[in-house]
C-alpha cells in the first residue's frame, strides 16, 4: 500500500493501520480507512496528508493515554485510606482469631500477572510466606497491604499518563498517606467554568466577580490548612473572616451557588462530594437585635440636611451631583435607576408628566413616577443639555459599566465633608422620601408604587394595574422642598 492510498473501484481510500498496543482505543480495529472521493492520484497524494496526521495524533493519544485529571490526589489518598482501614480490622481479626486467609480473585491475579515481572514475583513470595508461617503474621498482612495500594497506582498509569514526577508523588503517598496535604477543590479551572455559566444566564458582572473573589479566598484557606471542604472547614474558615455577620452570610451565598453549579454540572465534583450535605448550609450567625440592631441600622437625612448637600454641591461647581440630589430626593429612586434615565424616559402618563424607570435591580422597581413639580425645571435642563443621551452625565463608568460609581464616591466625599458619618448613605435620600412620603399619610401601598417595593400580595403584585398617575402624582407632591 504505497503512501498509504489503495485504489477501490477507481477511487482512491486512505489507509492507515493501528499498531496492535493501541487498537484497543480504537474498537479493535486493525485498519483505519477513509474514502477521499477523487479518482486523481495526484489529488489523492493531498488530500490524504491531513487525515494522515490527525489519524496519527489519535494513536499517540491513545498510547501516551490521557492527561492525568489536576485533582487526581483526593481519589487516590482515600482509596490508600481505605486499604489502611482494612489492614486495621485484618489485624483485629487476627488477634481474635477470627480471620480468613486472604482471598484474592482470579481477576486480582490476572491484573497483577500484567504488573511488571517483579512485582508479581513479590506477590508469588507473599502467599508462599503466607502457606508457610502462623497465623498472626501482621508483617504479612502489611505486606498484601502494600501490593495492594501498588495496584491502585497501577490503575492510574494504564488510564492516564503519568509524567515520572507525578510518579513519585505517587510513591511517596504510597509509603505515607498522612503526608499528603489537600488541594483545593475550587480550582482554577472550575472557576473559569463557573464564571462562563453565569455570564450566559445574564448575571450582573460585579456580583460575580465579587463572588469569584470569596471563593478564591475560601481557596485560599483550603490550601493553607490541608482541610476537606466539609461544614467543619466552612466553620473554620468564616471564624477567621473579620467581617459582620451580614458580610459572612454574603460569604456562605457564594459557597452555595458554586456547590450547587458544581454539584449538577460537575460530573468528577458529583462523584467526589456524592451523598455528601451541602457545607455552606445551616450556619449559625450571630444576629444584631434590638438596640445593637438599631444603633447599626442607617439613617435618613432630614430635609434641611439634603437641602444643605444639595447647596454645597452647587457651591462646589459639581451640578450633575447637585442634579442627582435633586432626583433622589424628589423620587425616592436608587443611585444606579437614576444616572440610567435617558431622554426618552421622560413621558407623558395619562397627561401627566414621568419618569419611567426601566432598568432596576428588581421586578417591582420597574416603573413610571411622576415628575415632582420642584423637579419640573430640573428634568427639562437636564433633557436639553444632554450629549449622550443620559439625563446625569458622568465622565466615569467602572469595570463593570456602573455609571454611577464616580457620583457615589463625590457624594461621600460630599457628605463626609459636612459632617456626616458611615450611617449616612446616597441610598439614605430613599430613606427620607419614603419617610416624608409615610408621615404625609400617603397609603402604603402607594408609596410602595412610588419606591418600587413589592406589596406582598397577590392582588396587587399579579392582578392590580397599579394607582393611576394622578394619584402618583398628587402623592409624590407630597414631598417637601429643598428650598
Amino acid at each position: 500500500m504505497a503512501n498509504n492510498l489503495e485504489l477501490q473501484g477507481g477511487t482512491y481510500h486512505v489507509r492507515l493501520a493501528i499498531p496492535s498496543d493501541v487498537q484497543h482505543a480504537f474498537g479493535n480495529r486493525r485498519i483505519l480507512s477513509r474514502s477521499l472521493q477523487t479518482g486523481s492520484h495526484k489529488e489523492a497524494m493531498n488530500l490524504r496528508l491531513p487525515i494522515l496526521a490527525t489519524w496519527k495524533a489519535q494513536i499517540t493519544a491513545a498510547r501516551e493515554g490521557e492527561p492525568l485529571p489536576a485533582d487526581w490526589q483526593e481519589p487516590f489518598i482515600q482509596k490508600l485510606q481505605a486499604v489502611d482501614d482494612h489492614i486495621k480490622k485484618m489485624k483485629w481479626e487476627e488477634i481474635e482469631g477470627i480471620s480468613d486467609d486472604p482471598e484474592v480473585s482470579d481477576d486480582e491475579l490476572e491484573a497483577f500477572k500484567r504488573l511488571d515481572p517483579e512485582l508479581l514475583n513479590v506477590l508469588v513470595e507473599l502467599f508462599r510466606m503466607r502457606q508457610q508461617e502462623p497465623r498472626g503474621d501482621f508483617k504479612l498482612i502489611e505486606d498484601l497491604g502494600q501490593m495492594n495500594k501498588v495496584y491502585e497506582k497501577w490503575l492510574l498509569t494504564c488510564k492516564y499518563s503519568v509524567p515520572a514526577e507525578v510518579e513519585k508523588e505517587m510513591n511517596e503517598l504510597i509509603s505515607n498517606p498522612t503526608a499528603y496535604k489537600a488541594r483545593s477543590p475550587i480550582t482554577a479551572a472550575r472557576l473559569k467554568e463557573f464564571r462562563s455559566y453565569r455570564e450566559s444566564r445574564q448575571i450582573a458582572a460585579k456580583t460575580i466577580a465579587q463572588q469569584e473573589a470569596k471563593l478564591q479566598h475560601l481557596s485560599t484557606h483550603l490550601k493553607q490548612t490541608g482541610q476537606p471542604l466539609d461544614f467543619d472547614c466552612v466553620t473554620a474558615w468564616l471564624d477567621t473572616l473579620t467581617v459582620t455577620s451580614k458580610t459572612k452570610q454574603q460569604y456562605l451565598l457564594a459557597g452555595s451557588v458554586f456547590w450547587k453549579w458544581a454539584s449538577k454540572h460537575d460530573a468528577r465534583w458529583r462523584e467526589q462530594y456524592k451523598d455528601r450535605v451541602n457545607p455552606f448550609e445551616n450556619h449559625d450567625l450571630p444576629q444584631l437585635r434590638g438596640k445593637a440592631k438599631k444603633d447599626a441600622a442607617r439613617l435618613a437625612f432630614t430635609i434641611e440636611e439634603l437641602s444643605q448637600l444639595h447647596t454645597e454641591a452647587e457651591g462646589q461647581g459639581n451640578q450633575a451631583l447637585a442634579d442627582l440630589i435633586a432626583l433622589g430626593t424628589y423620587t425616592g429612586a436608587r443611585i444606579e435607576e437614576l444616572v440610567q434615565l435617558r431622554v426618552e424616559h421622560l413621558i407623558k402618563c395619562e397627561g401627566i408628566r414621568c419618569i419611567d424607570i426601566t432598568d432596576s435591580k428588581t421586578a417591582a422597581g420597574i416603573r413610571v413616577v411622576p415628575v415632582h413639580p420642584a423637579l419640573a425645571e430640573v428634568v427639562a435642563r437636564l433633557a436639553a443639555d444632554s450629549v449622550d443621551g443620559f439625563l446625569i452625565p458622568t465622565t466615569c463608568r467602572n469595570q463593570y459599566g456602573i455609571r454611577s460609581d464616580a457620583l457615589s464616591k463625590a457624594f461621600g466625599r460630599l457628605k463626609t465633608s459636612l459632617g456626616f458619618g458611615s450611617k449616612h448613605v446616597f441610598h439614605s435620600i430613599r430613606a427620607s422620601a419614603i419617610t416624608h412620603l409615610v408621615r404625609a399619610d400617603v397609603a402604603d401601598r402607594l408609596i410602595k408604587e412610588l419606591v418600587g417595593h413589592e406589596t406582598g400580595t397577590v392582588t396587587f403584585d399579579v392582578y392590580s394595574q397599579g394607582s393611576s398617575a394622578k394619584q402618583k402624582l398628587d402623592a409624590i407632591s407630597k414631598l417637601p422642598s429643598l428650598t
